[in-house]
């Protein structure tokens, strides 16, 4: 079957205009920060604990797997509560509610929360998906002067950096075929924000970000089992794609007209847990799955089946939830056995293994369940003046030499309470924020 002549379109758009994002140097408006490669030139405290380097904690009105984003000294983290916080009270489904939190950045003092009631058909509580990360697992995105929240089966909903909302749209209604929740991040590019609804209706869609209208929307049953966060990746002629993963493959989506343009196949595994990162025009992914996995390198560009013409290598080592880092020529992956693989970006070549070292005080994080595999480690490493960062699930970060020996610098902990850590560390001015399903924490000398 050719996907390029049977995925449907339900309307196209020729984009005129153009607006500029209104983000400070210290701004981190995404799920990893601006593009989403999880890099900051910032210089960050390397050791912590309960009684160093924390400038202040905020209590958060519930769980949550989002990651916090930090726009204009403002700090945004979503939440949910009522429902599903734990195994041993789950509550009723009716009683669940998302938050939007924010919170100054300098002190810690929320500015502001708002509330919203859960959709009636929302997945119940149950399997190994939802149990593991809850009803808040796609984090926010700002453009400087519009917060974009997107609550799956509950829409999306836009607000201004004050708390004051601007427009609310439904994105649909389904299901994963898992029944594993829903967790993809929006992103925005030019005048649009981009929503992955993967598990609400298959689909990818882009609504003008000013007015809430539907731009385009892009539809297909391979967007199934995918939790995969988009990518722009610049390609020849000045041109810009929208990259997202899909099982065993990754595709590139027309930002002006919502069309598949390429597709790569040889990623392997049954699902796309991940995320793409791409340096320049070369695009890496590392994905597992129940079925194996891999990772893979795509020359950007292109169009239709771009697999023999523009992918590069690929390779058999597989992330788990992480998506994973380059820095220097080096892929840094986390599988789902917690051990860390450097990958030659030349070659997809295995370089090193590293696993890991936890403090004697370490204690497994109580959560409310195990996710695939029964792993509870959702974060993505980061990369912070040079130095990768990385926070498993038991709030344990763990700092390392960002080239290839891999040394471990530190492993700090904040907090000697059982609190999950299920989010990726945000970087702004010289600080670390990390979130729990209970606190907000701001690390910083």
């Amino acid at each position: 079957m050719n996907r390029f002549l049977t995925l449907p379109v339900l309307s196209l758009i020729c984009l005129a205009t153009f607006s500029c994002t209104l983000f400070a140097q210290s701004d981190w408006p995404r799920f990893r920060g601006v593009d989403g490669k999880g890099i900051s030139a910032d210089e960050v405290p390397t050791e912590w604990g309960p009684d160093k380097n924390i400038r202040w904690k905020t209590e958060l009105p519930g769980a949550g797997c989002s990651s916090p984003i930090v726009v204009g000294g403002k700090v945004f983290v979503t939440c949910y509560s009522g429902y599903g916080e734990s195994r041993s009270n789950v509550g009723k489904k009716e009683s669940l509610e998302r938050h939007i939190v924010c919170i100054e950045q300098d002190s810690g003092k929320e500015l502001w929360k708002k509330t919203v009631p859960t959709a009636p058909n929302e997945d119940d509580f149950s399997g190994i998906g939802v149990t593991a990360h809850g009803y808040a697992s796609h984090t926010p995105v700002s453009d400087g002067e519009h917060l974009f929240v997107f609550f799956g089966k509950s829409g999306v909903i836009t607000y201004d950096l004050e708390g004051k909302e601007l427009w609310k749209k439904d994105v649909g209604g389904g299901s994963d075929s898992r029944r594993w929740g829903s967790g993809a991040s929006p992103i925005v590019f030019e005048d649009m924000l981009i929503v992955p609804a993967l598990a609400e209706s298959r689909s990818v869609i882009a609504f003008d970000k000013k007015t809430g209208e539907q731009l385009w929307k892009f539809e297909s049953g391979s967007l199934d089992k995918t939790w995969s966060t988009p990518i722009v990746v610049p390609a020849e002629e000045g041109r810009s794609d929208i990259v997202i993963g899909v099982p065993d493959e990754l595709w590139a989506i027309n930002p002006e007209t919502g069309k598949l343009r390429w597709a790569a196949s040889g990623v392997g595994g049954d699902g796309f847990y991940t995320s793409a990162i791409a340096d320049g025009k070369t695009i890496y992914a590392s994905v597992g799955g129940r079925t194996g996995g891999g990772c893979i390198a795509v020359k950007s560009g292109g169009r239709k089946d771009v697999t023999k013409t523009h992918v590069s290598w690929n390779g058999q080592t597989a992330a788990s939830f992480a998506t994973l880092l380059f820095n220097d020529g080096l892929l840094f992956m986390i599988g789902r056995n917690g051990v860390m693989t450097i990958v030659d970006a030349d070659d997809g070549k295995e370089v090193k293994k590293v696993r890991f070292e936890s403090t004697k005080s370490s204690k497994p994080a109580k959560s409310s369940g195990g996710g695939r595999m029964g792993s509870g480690d959702y974060g993505s490493p980061i990369l912070a003046g040079g130095k990768l960062y990385y926070t498993k699930g038991n709030g344990e970060t763990f700092v390392m030499t960002a080239d290839e020996k891999c040394e471990q610098i530190a492993a700090n902990k904040l907090t000697d309470d059982a609190e999950i850590f299920s989010g990726t560390p945000a970087i702004s001015n010289g600080q670390i924020l990390i979130r729990s399903n209970r606190h907000l924490y701001c690390i910083g000398e």
